[in-house]
């Protein structure tokens, strides 16, 4: 009796987060951005910084943009530390997506190359460094974070799966109608 109405609030919630998310984001301060980032980063990339795997992004930058959240971080790494910043000398890769594609590659519910394919998940710059960094993401083994970071993650991204698939299955259905 609850399905289609939870359905259609948890469709509404993937859909229309981000855009209520773009400001309020868009004004946190940077500082406060990149202590958030910078813990999650280090706590996520924690064994491959302990085993040397960063080294290939010394003295280059990459570029994270959330586009829906009008959001853009640089990540380098020097003297065994990941380095975030606002603004960089220069771009030697950028990754560009949405919130709800990020969490779906991040939680394992989609593969970056099906997203890059279907355009809705953008890389431009030094390929090979583009596929080093797709490479060690790939490589992050998700049982080794705290047990909260990984269900969160887990939880969060297959919301966000089930919503969208709510509202592709939404679309069809009112194209088949129109």
């Amino acid at each position: 009796m609850f399905t289609p109405l939870r359905n259609k609030i948890q469709q509404q919630l993937v859909v229309k987060t981000p855009s209520l998310l773009a400001l309020p984001s868009h004004l946190l301060p940077f500082s406060v951005q990149q202590k958030c980032l910078s813990s999650i980063v280090s706590c996520v990339f924690k064994e491959a910084i302990e085993d040397g795997d960063l080294e290939f992004l010394q003295h280059k930058w990459l570029k994270v943009t959330i586009s829906d959240l009008n959001l853009s971080w640089y990540l380098s790494f020097e003297n065994n530390h990941i380095i975030i910043k606002q603004n960089a000398p220069q771009t030697d890769v950028s990754f560009t997506a949405n919130v709800n594609d990020l969490i779906l590659v991040a939680g394992r519910k989609e593969d970056p190359d099906t997203l890059f394919f279907q355009r809705r998940l953008s890389i431009e710059g030094d390929t090979e460094l583009g596929l080093e960094v797709k490479n060690l993401m790939d490589n992050i083994e998700f049982e080794q974070l705290p047990s909260i970071v990984e269900k969160t993650l887990a939880y969060f991204s297959s919301f966000v799966k089930t919503g969208l698939a709510l509202n592709a299955e939404d679309i069809s259905t009112k194209k088949v109608v129109a």
